[in-house]
């Protein structure tokens, strides 16, 4: 096998990430696939940190090619092509820089691709055990079926059409040369691509033992711009192509005006703001709690309490005001948050 191009192709862009990166090399280096199937490719896109010279370092040691590459800083897109450009693989695989992989994720794609059951594929997205109690709570809002995960991707059981999603996704070359890379939008742009790829016919499968562990936002504070940034995202995907705007993506925008009438119209009226905490209390204490058993950790409950109304607020948020600004104010496209962190 040794000098011989390699078959699987590992693209991540990175952006002052070193410290997630590592955990993503170690959880790459513990793969259960031969790793001399394998080349690496960290596209970084003008990181300031010790990234080169980490990555360099790791290229001395490393028991698979490790490719890498920089750019001014464009954005996860641009980088994220950057490394198509230079990928050699004929299945291509896309994991972001806070991610790890499960020791068979390689394993589990590598023969689906081998029995020629997809021609673009993607899996789900959870927590570890030595995630902080935030991450894991975050983890639950963002994959829980009740929440967002049957829209997302972490069952089988799907309420909208599945679009792979670059934090775990795969792609045949013989894909990328027929549809092309990333187009330009900050946020989105990996839906927008899985969306060409459905129009050209290929075949997407959702791969439910692919998975990856995903480190989310440290913070509520950033938390809620990066889901406020996905509500945006989300009326600048549906003016490219009405079909990426289904009546589910509408449910946390209403879900918000309906909670802020409530509580507007309970002030108006005088209602007695003890019982109007209650009201809102319960129903969203009984979720965090069932979130809590869910990932069998009490301790989660009371980020649950906040990161959980973050969660549909901020994105509610950036759905209304862009929906106002594109379909009713005729305005171009809106990025939202413009902080450079990787989302």
């Amino acid at each position: 096998m040794a000098g011989l191009p390699p078959i699987i192709s590992i693209i991540t862009p990175s952006y002052n990430r070193v410290d997630e990166l590592k955990y993503l090399y170690n959880s790459l280096q513990e793969q259960s696939v031969d790793l001399k199937l394998l080349e690496f490719i960290v596209s970084d896109d003008g990181s300031t940190d010790s990234t080169e010279q980490t990555v360099k370092h790791w290229q001395t040691e490393s028991n698979f090619p490790i490719k890498f590459i920089t750019q001014k800083n464009q954005g996860p897109g641009a980088a994220r092509n950057h490394g198509l450009e230079n990928s050699e693989g004929e299945l291509i695989l896309f994991i972001d820089s806070d991610c790890e992989a499960h020791p068979d994720w390689i394993q589990t794609i590598y023969e689906e691709y081998l029995n020629d059951s997809f021609d673009a594929c993607g899996g789900p997205d959870g927590a570890k055990d030595d995630f902080t109690t935030l991450q894991k709570a975050i983890d639950f809002a963002m994959t829980s079926f009740i929440t967002t995960g049957g829209m997302r991707g972490h069952s089988e059981k799907m309420m909208a059409k599945f679009f792979p999603r670059t934090h775990n996704m795969g792609i045949k070359r013989s894909v990328y040369e027929k549809v092309g890379g990333f187009g330009d939008l900050r946020h989105g742009q990996d839906i927008e691509l899985s969306n060409r790829i459905r129009k050209s016919g290929a075949r997407i499968k959702f791969l439910i033992n692919a998975v990856v562990y995903h480190r989310r936002r440290t913070s509520i504070k950033q938390f809620f711009k990066q889901v406020f940034n996905w509500g945006v995202a989300r009326i600048n995907l549906g003016k490219i192509d009405p079909s990426m705007l289904e009546p589910i993506h509408f449910l946390p925008s209403l879900a918000t005006l309906f909670g802020f009438s409530i509580v507007g119209t309970a002030i108006y009226l005088d209602f007695p703001l003890d019982q109007l905490f209650l009201l809102i209390f319960i129903p969203l204490g009984l979720l965090s709690l069932f979130g809590a058993a869910k990932k069998n950790d009490l301790r989660i409950f009371p980020y649950l309490l906040v990161v959980i109304p973050s969660q549909i607020i901020g994105y509610g948020l950036g759905f209304i005001l862009n929906f106002i600004k594109r379909y009713i104010l005729n305005q171009g496209s809106w990025t939202g948050f413009k902080k450079r962190y990787y989302a």
